[in-house]
């Protein structure tokens, strides 16, 4: 039929994307659209008609119902092409003429009841080349809701890392990427192909100079980064698409340069829990427990500073020195700013929607209200913050982030002045339901709203009259939305009605009527509806032309309001649980007293604090002490309170130096890959592998228990080997946790180690975790205890002891491997015959089977 083939040629154009095909009051999806939509949202698949004698499967939703299917569909990583009727159904000869007007993907959502309040949907673009030997990786991505749109490139390596730390929801490549590249890179996102051209060179750059009207890509910085302008140019292209008109508010693109942040790989960002849990939750995280923000803006500013901690100094600590100034002023003064804050509808996103004209009235009135509220928050804040800092005789320096901010929120009344005067107090939800327009604002649209309100005095003088010249005394005149104007008699009198009544509707009880007069009326009165809903229409859409060239300035605004609430649900954070400022220093050290986990102290009743003293002298402390002691919880409590700092938040802790910090390295807890068919051991290996080709002596390591998915003495030579690598080699700060005792020896041997220690005490009834860091190695692991309280029987506890008594006995630290390990160390210097220099330093007569043969190995695997 006409109407097929129409959706046959939309569905092409909609290639993957499901198809949302406007039928009257449904969107309706058709063939294999409809099997896929109808299992994902649960409809019912009907029919409608055949194709070559085979039913066309067919499910709807109602279009007043799209935005919660729509939701749906794209939390679980589908595309929606949107067809609309375009044309008009009383002049159409065939179908009506239809129209894709957008597509919805899951990194291109504008619309409030589409996107998580508190949190960003980004979309990212990648593409890579090969030369001298040599690959690069060229990466973009933009955050559509607010406008931001940034481009870089990196190594092959850090690919992974960049895009853990961007997290996109949808990821666009070229169509010939390997299916298994994109395996690897693990990501939660939906994956969208487009044709290898779009990332060509010249037609990416042509992309990006005509969005933006600009002459060449020095402009943005990108004149020497050939690979990040085609993935901007690829990128901009297919989100302009799926829009249907132009970006208005992307209006800047800024380098994206991996070398501004502390870098933090998957791992590392899944073992911090900074987001998200390791099973996956929401909460308890670093980001939880800090988010105090007022706005759902501020909130999603937060998760940025968190995801994306600063290397160099300077915002870090302006940003500091902000929520210092904050907390100089009274508790009172910084809840008023707070609450000032709560009444703040989401200004980024709308900047966005008013830029692209999707912004609903009720939306617009809400906007009206906050911008008319700005001025007094702005002249509030700064009498409470900056002028008593004045008074107070602080550096002028002190109140740069505070001062921009404000200076920024505070935007010319234009805009505010323009809705008063043209919005209705209450406006409706949508512009077709009418009302959305101010009384006064328009005399035409006045004079129609008059003509089609004024029924009620002509339908009371009608009436009277009616009833007097028909003699039916319960005659009524009445209007309802379906049926229009009609007069009503019961069914008993109506053989009484005129015979100028011509029967309209029949009812069980009663019989409706129109007249000549009446229906004269009605057309008059429904003409000037319809008339006043489309003048009110055409002046909305004027509205939205004069008010879209203020949206840059609301955007900047709404991200300086951003800012100042992220700063003060930090300073909120810090006055609540009594955080300190960090000293941020050019040197490498981190001198942490009394620190504790920013998430875990609000777990449990009392947390006991710790210290942490680490700088160029002593770069590795070797943490020993029993399994549920702490010594995970001390070592990511460290490491959270070097990211808060770098992030510029205060910190747990009485007093915290920190010097520079390039990338934060985790190798915390048992995973493995078996899709990949990646053992854990062989996952514990990859992660440890990665640490030691990447870690610089700015860089900061966990080690927890590395070397145990293997036998005793394989883990143990692992671990000391890797220990004395990081230590020698890498020079990083290292956070080394082991069971191993015999590591404990490496300070002897090695200069910049420190073994340190969680206490614990045998009590009566087992033992008891002190939880406190202690000089020098641990005297036992207290696994067997640890055994026994995790319900082991008694009769295995004590088979137990027995076997440790005689290991304990056999494998003495001194054993002959704990020797050759010190001795292939000492001499792995050495370029005379080591493996003859190695053998000198056994003692034959003195090795057990077992060693002799682990010695075999041992050889082996260094020598040959």
């Amino acid at each position: 039929t006409p109407m097929m083939k129409q959706y046959l040629q939309l569905k092409a154009q909609a290639g993957s994307h499901l198809l949302f095909y406007r039928m009257g009051d449904f969107y309706e999806m058709f063939y294999d659209d409809a099997e896929r939509g109808a299992r994902l949202l649960n409809l019912t698949l009907t029919k409608r008609g055949t194709s070559n004698g085979v039913p066309i499967p067919m499910a709807g939703v109602p279009h007043h119902a799209m935005e919660g299917y729509l939701a749906r569909l794209v939390a679980l990583g589908e595309s929606i092409a949107i067809c609309e009727q375009i044309g008009d159904p009383a002049t159409s000869k065939g179908p009506v003429e239809r129209q894709i007007v957008r597509v919805v993907t899951p990194g291109t959502l504008t619309d409030d009841a589409l996107l998580p309040a508190r949190e960003d949907r980004t979309i990212a673009a990648w593409t890579s080349s090969r030369s001298h030997g040599r690959e690069r990786i060229g990466l973009a991505w933009m955050n559509l809701a607010n406008g931001e749109f940034k481009a870089g490139e990196c190594t092959p390596d850090l690919l992974d890392t960049e895009l853990g730390r961007i997290a996109p929801a949808e990821l666009v490549c070229p169509d010939q990427t390997d299916a298994q590249t994109l395996i690897d890179l693990g990501l939660d996102a939906a994956i969208s192909r487009v044709p290898d051209w779009h990332f060509e060179a010249d037609g990416a750059r042509d992309v990006l100079l005509r969005h933006f009207g600009v002459d060449d890509t020095g402009a943005f910085g990108l004149d020497h980064l050939p690979l990040a302008v085609q993935a901007a140019g690829a990128l901009l292209r297919y989100v302009g698409t799926t829009q249907s008109q132009s970006l208005k508010h992307v209006h800047s693109l800024a380098v994206d340069a991996s070398g501004d942040y502390v870098i933090l790989d998957p791992a590392t960002r899944r073992n911090l829990e900074i987001t998200t849990t390791l099973n996956h939750g929401e909460g308890p995280t670093l980001f939880s427990t800090l988010d105090h923000a007022c706005t759902p803006m501020g909130s999603r500013q937060l998760r940025r500073w968190l995801q994306a901690p600063l290397r160099a100094n300077p915002l870090a600590q302006a940003r500091q020195d902000a929520i210092g100034q904050l907390l100089q002023a009274s508790p009172q003064a910084l809840q008023g700013l707070r609450d000032s804050l709560k009444t703040l509808p989401d200004l980024e996103r709308m900047s966005t929607r008013l830029a692209l004209g999707t912004i609903r009235p009720r939306e617009l009135a809400s906007l009206r209200d906050a911008l008319k509220a700005l001025p007094t928050l702005v002249a509030a804040t700064q009498a409470n913050f900056l002028t008593s800092a004045e008074s107070a005789q602080e550096k002028p320096q002190i109140n740069g982030l505070l001062a921009d901010s404000l200076a920024t929120i505070a935007i010319p009344p234009v805009l505010a002045d323009l809705l008063t005067q043209s919005l209705a107090a209450e406006p409706a939800l949508m512009v077709r339901d009418g009302g959305v327009i101010a009384q006064a604002y328009d005399a035409e649209l006045d004079s129609l709203r008059q003509l089609a309100g004024d029924n009620g005095a002509f339908l009371m003088e009608m009436e009277a009259r009616e009833r007097a010249r028909t003699g039916i005394a319960n005659l009524r005149v009445e209007y309802n939305r379906v049926h229009g104007f009609f007069i009503e008699v019961s069914r008993g009198q109506a053989d009484q009605v005129p015979d100028d009544y011509r029967r309209r509707q029949t009812l069980k009880n009663v019989e409706r009527y129109i007249t000549p007069e009446l229906k004269t009326w009605e057309d008059k009165v429904l003409s000037a509806r319809e008339r006043s809903l489309a003048r009110e229409k055409w002046l909305f859409d004027q509205l939205l032309e004069q008010a879209a060239p203020h949206a840059p300035a609301l955007a900047a605004s709404a991200a300086a309001l951003a800012c100042l609430d992220a700063l003060a649900s930090l300073a909120h954070h810090a006055r609540q649980h009594g955080w300190v400022a960090p000293q941020l220093c050019d040197d490498i050290c981190l001198d942490i007293q009394n620190g504790r986990h920013p998430v875990v102290e609000h777990s449990i009743e009392t947390f006991t604090p710790n210290d942490c003293k680490m700088h160029e002298e002593r770069r590795m402390l070797l943490i020993t002490g029993p399994n549920m002691g702490g010594k995970s919880t001390y070592m990511r409590q460290i490491a959270l309170i070097a990211l808060l700092a770098r992030m510029g938040s205060y910190v747990p802790a009485v007093q915290a130096q920190i010097g520079p910090i390039d990338r934060i390295f985790t190798r915390i807890g048992a995973a493995d890959d078996l899709a990949g068919g990646r053992s854990t051991f062989m996952m514990e290996m990859m992660e440890a592998g990665v640490i030691l080709a990447s870690a610089s002596p700015q860089s900061l390591v966990l080690m927890d228990e590395i070397g145990r998915g293997t036998s005793t003495y394989d883990g143990l030579a692992l671990a000391w080997a890797i220990a004395h690598r990081l230590l020698i080699h890498n020079r990083a700060l290292t956070l080394f946790a082991t069971h191993y005792f015999e590591i404990t020896r490496l300070p002897e041997q090695a200069h910049g180690v420190a073994n340190v220690h969680l206490a614990a005490a045998d009590a009566p009834d087992g033992v008891v975790f002190l939880h406190e860091v202690r000089p020098g190695p641990a005297s036992q692991s207290y696994g067997l205890h640890v055994a026994q309280r995790a319900g082991i029987p008694p009769v295995v506890i004590r088979h137990a002891r027995k076997q440790l008594a005689e290991l304990e006995a056999r494998n003495r630290p001194d054993s002959q491997l704990s020797l050759f390990i010190e001795q292939v160390e000492e001499e792995e210097n050495d370029s005379e015959a080591p493996l003859r220099t190695a053998l000198k330093a056994l003692n034959p007569d003195s090795l057990s089977p077992r060693e002799a043969l682990e010695l075999i190995y041992q050889l082996r695997r260094d020598f040959l």
